[in-house]
């Protein structure tokens, strides 16, 4: 089980081998990384493998499958992401038809390939078989692939009627894997809007994701047994850390005869992202204020010493010119003080000789 979160969603998954005996022959794989030119843009990609052909060849082309697809997904361009997927499938399905020609026991092998790429916030994907992806958005879930199998193709052409398809032996004839002799053709169809042609599903890739949106990745252990309206009941009533577990108990008490495996990734909530948004642009705010006001103080004290030196400057050079001798004039002046009483409660003063009157403090212009 696997329970984490990446940058753009909150992922749930979970896979079980069924309740037949069968060998787990799904693989997935989730990865966080940046593309771009300059790697700064964020992406998810899931694949998820369902593994064909016995004695547990299937399990090393479902393995083989993830494994080259994520690793030419990381390194491609994202740029141009359909033809990198293309690319990516067309190397995963050589290397497995080369190695099931080396080992007798592996002849045969092939898988199944659902891809969901999100590229910021924009979905693109590939499939190839029965693994489905779908899309949980406002209490509606819609089937975005369409599976490569002989029944589908039947019910396409109006040869059989949609009541009779599960039931119908050619049910898991699968039309379309990674693996064969010929480079498959990826399916890059997402049915969106009802009443779509070709031609519309594929100009839906790229479709922008919304806050709250689930995509959902299965292989078809899953939606044998379980109905899209029973999904969709269960997204709309449980939390996602327990939805996986569920619909793999409810496949497996109405037999699991096959491999389960279920990929959720969820768009966080927008208010979430704004309010990290709001605080960390607070936190800038208030960090250049502070900034500002240190400047300031610094600036005011920077200026205040430097009036004060100069003040003191003026006062030493202004302050002996005040008491310069001048020439005497001898002037008898006869003074009486009163006073609060003394010792000797009148005080006569002697003649002296007068001095010009002077400012008592040098008056100072601050420049």
């Amino acid at each position: 089980m696997i329970n984490q979160e990446e940058k753009l969603f909150n992922i749930q998954a979970a896979t079980h081998p069924g309740m037949v005996g069968k060998q787990n022959e799904d693989r997935y794989r989730i990865s966080s990384f940046p593309v771009g030119s300059k790697r700064k843009t964020p992406a998810v990609l899931a694949v998820l493998c369902d593994g064909i052909g016995g004695h547990r060849a299937g399990e090393v082309a479902a393995e083989m499958a993830v494994d080259i697809i994520t690793e030419k997904l990381m390194k491609g361009d994202s740029q141009k992401p359909l033809r990198t997927m293309q690319q990516a499938i067309t190397k995963a399905s050589d290397n497995i038809y080369a190695a099931s020609q080396t080992d007798q026991g592996r002849h045969g092998m092939g898988t199944t390939a659902a891809i969901a790429w999100v590229i910021e916030d924009r979905l693109f994907t590939a499939n190839l078989g029965d693994s489905r992806i779908y899309l949980f958005r406002k209490n509606h879930l819609v089937q975005l692939t369409t599976d490569h199998t002989w029944v589908q193709e039947a019910l396409d052409a109006g040869i059989i009627a949609d009541d009779l398809s599960a039931q119908h032996p050619n049910a898991h004839i699968i039309r379309r894997y990674l693996g064969s002799r010929k480079a498959p053709k990826p399916d890059f169809r997402l049915w969106f809007f009802a009443d779509e042609e070709d031609a519309d599903a594929l100009d839906n890739q790229g479709l922008p994701l919304k806050p709250e949106d689930i995509i959902l990745l299965c292989s078809d252990g899953l939606t044998d047994l379980v109905s899209d309206e029973e999904i969709l009941k269960l997204i709309q009533r449980s939390s996602l850390t327990q939805v996986p577990e569920i619909l793999i108990s409810m496949a497996n008490k109405r037999g699991g005869h096959d491999n389960i495996t279920i990929i959720l990734m969820q768009v966080p909530h927008k208010k979430e992202k704004k309010r990290n948004k709001f605080n960390k642009r607070r936190m800038l705010m208030g960090a250049l204020n502070a900034l500002a006001l240190v400047s300031l103080l610094l600036t005011a004290l920077f200026f205040g010493l430097r009036w004060r030196a100069r003040w003191t400057e003026n006062l030493q050079t202004e302050e002996p010119a005040a008491t310069q001798e001048l020439p005497a004039a001898t002037i008898a002046i006869n003074l009486t003080v009163t006073q609060k009483p003394t010792s000797s409660p009148t005080a006569t003063f002697q003649p002296f000789t007068p001095r010009p009157t002077i400012t008592p403090w040098p008056t100072n212009t601050v420049e």
